[in-house]
Parts: C-alpha cells; sequence; structure tokens
C-alpha cells in the first residue's frame, strides 16, 4: 500500500511553493537567493503573500514540511556569511 500523501522533500517543497523543480533550478534558486544572516527566511523579498504564508505555517507548526523549509532555509543562508 502506497501513501498518497506528498513526501516532504527540497523538490515538493518547491512544487508546493509553484517553483521550478527540477534539480538544475533549485540548485541555480538558491544560488541566486542567498540571504544575509540577519534576514529571515519568511522574509525573504522573493516570496510572494502565499509563498511567505506557507512557509511560516510550516516552520511555526513543526509540520512534516518544518524539516525541509529548515533545510532551504540552511541552504539560502550557506554562502552569505559575511
Amino acid at each position: 500500500m502506497t501513501c498518497t500523501c506528498t513526501t516532504p522533500r527540497m523538490t515538493n517543497l518547491f512544487l508546493q511553493l509553484g517553483l521550478d523543480a527540477s534539480e538544475e533550478a533549485i540548485a541555480q534558486f538558491i544560488q541566486q537567493h542567498q540571504l544575509p544572516a540577519e534576514v529571515a527566511l519568511c522574509d525573504a523579498p522573493f516570496w510572494n503573500e502565499a509563498q511567505r504564508q506557507f512557509l511560516s505555517e510550516q516552520m511555526h507548526n513543526d509540520a512534516a514540511w518544518a524539516i525541509i523549509v529548515d533545510q532551504l532555509n540552511e541552504v539560502l543562508h550557506e554562502q552569505v556569511s559575511h
């Protein structure tokens, strides 16, 4: 029996956010959207309101997506350390 739920993975998170979920597109998004340490993931200027709300809800509700959202947060902050 298979689960019909969406497995929380980075590709599925990008699909949930309405973004291109190909490996290349995810890598490019991460490279082009690095955030300074003082900018919270949900406050990033590149999200629309629906995306911002989804990310915020997932993080605050400690939902199944929270781990993947946290991973996205980490990779978007890893290259900007000045």
